[in-house]
């Protein structure tokens, strides 16, 4: 069991985050800062980490007797007990002094540190995810921990640092690419399983709803391990009825959360309506790589017109899923299975690519060459330097003048670029514009 300390500043949501990692309310939320003070303990699970949860006071820069000193002391006495330590910061705010004194502490604790740009949803908590790389503590994992967002990349940075497990697997063992089969009830999710490992695992029929949990099963294509993820059946907000379906919902949603490649099964004669595309959206939000899947394709007569016109209206309904594979599929009739794997296996490929930084600045200059950015307020941005951060999925930095300014179209130019240039279109591609000195032109 891995002892995680979710520290930081008071009123950036170390209890909301707690909280959420142990599956229920144990600490007191409001936004009144300093409700905690004490340490609370309480066991938690992220993924198929187990883990130890200490929620900590909001730390002050004090050292006198007061109470704000003894709760210090509290989460100074928590910081050394810790495997791991979770440094949570207010992405809407930004890095404020006493983040940066407190960053100070944590690099003399010689613990592995997880810095964590809490309320990062939407657009206001870009600035401040970008912002917490001065911090000097490596990539910043954005999340919200009120909606649940960003728990799976939560999840790769503790299973990256966190102190070996006896459960772990071997480094020769080849990892299984974890697989959840998503979609609206009765899109044939169940019954595509069953197909793909060639047994009646899983309990299937006409009614909408069988499924409940999300089961996972192990199986292996071709020789490579797969984890195959069922899941219950999603349906719009204001059509969930009752307590279980409301769990099954959540479990589905976790899955996606906690896979590598999300397959979304659609009914050939209803694909892409509205739960389809927000299904879609959430997991290039998460990361996750996304393969179309259209089943009961025995159905359909004009096959040929029909997947023409699928691929045109998931390009223009889920623009931000560009590159995505669309492949069709028979469950009953065994047609296309080995296509869908296919497609899983490629788009997991790209999701864990990683380019040389020599090969993206040469890129980079030729981009601005082709297409310079856009002059502000008389000033033209001058893009100066990028290194890819890190793979699962590809994440890049562009170190710029006037980073603030860069617009979101010029933004998709060039992940647009990216994916031509360097073979990466099935994959969700991420890139943070910040400003600042190239840190790293000493290894380049």
């Amino acid at each position: 069991m891995i002892k995680l300390a979710i520290v930081g500043r008071p009123n950036v949501g170390k209890s909301t985050l707690f909280n959420r990692l142990a599956g229920k309310r144990l600490a007191l939320v409001d936004d009144l800062p300093g409700v905690t003070r004490d340490r609370r303990e309480g066991q938690g699970r992220l993924g198929d980490l187990d883990l130890a949860l200490i929620d900590t006071a909001g730390f002050e820069d004090v050292s006198d007797e007061s109470l704000e000193a003894r709760m210090r002391a509290q989460t100074e006495a928590a910081i050394a007990d810790a495997d791991v330590i979770l440094f949570l910061i207010d992405a809407r705010v930004g890095v404020t002094p006493l983040d940066e004194r407190f960053a100070d502490l944590l690099r003399r604790s010689d613990k592995p540190i997880i810095l964590a740009a809490n309320k990062a949803e939407g657009r206001a908590g870009e600035a401040g995810v970008n912002e917490a790389y001065a911090l000097g503590l490596g990539e910043p994992v954005a999340i919200s921990a009120e909606h649940g967002e960003g728990m799976g990349d939560l999840y790769a940075a503790i299973a990256a640092v966190a102190p070996d497990r006896a459960d772990a697997p071997d480094a020769d063992e080849e990892k299984p690419l974890k697989l959840a089969i998503i979609g609206r009830p009765n899109a044939g999710k169940s019954t595509l399983v069953n197909a793909l490992i060639g047994a009646d695992r899983m309990l299937t029929g006409p009614e909408a709803g069988i499924t409940r949990d999300a089961i996972a099963i192990d199986w292996a294509w071709q020789g490579k391990p797969v984890r195959l993820v069922d899941t219950a059946g999603v349906r719009r907000k204001a059509k969930v009825q009752g307590k279980l379906e409301t769990l099954s919902v959540a479990d589905t949603l976790r899955a996606v959360r906690f896979a590598d490649i999300c397959v979304l099964v659609m009914d050939a004669d209803n694909a892409f309506d509205n739960q389809d595309l927000a299904l879609g959206d959430l997991v290039i939000r998460e990361g996750r790589g996304l393969v179309f899947c259209i089943a009961k394709w025995d159905k359909v007569e004009d096959k040929q017109a029909a997947l023409k016109r699928l691929r045109e209206t998931a390009e223009a309904r889920l623009p931000q899923a560009k590159g995505a594979p669309l492949a069709t599929v028979s469950a009953l009739a065994g047609v296309g299975l080995d296509r869908l794997m296919e497609a899983a296996f490629a788009v997991h490929e790209d999701w864990n690519a990683r380019v040389k930084t020599s090969d993206l600045n040469r890129w980079l200059k030729h981009m601005i060459e082709r297409h310079p950015p856009p002059a502000v307020n008389g000033r033209r941005i001058k893009p100066r330097y990028m290194a890819q951060l890190k793979a699962r999925p590809p994440t890049f930095v562009l170190v710029s003048s006037r980073a603030a300014q860069m617009p979101e179209s010029y933004k998709r130019y060039l992940v647009n670029g990216l994916r031509e240039a360097f073979g990466l279109g099935a994959t969700p591609i991420r890139l943070h514009v910040r400003a600042g000195k190239n840190p790293y032109a000493e290894e380049s």
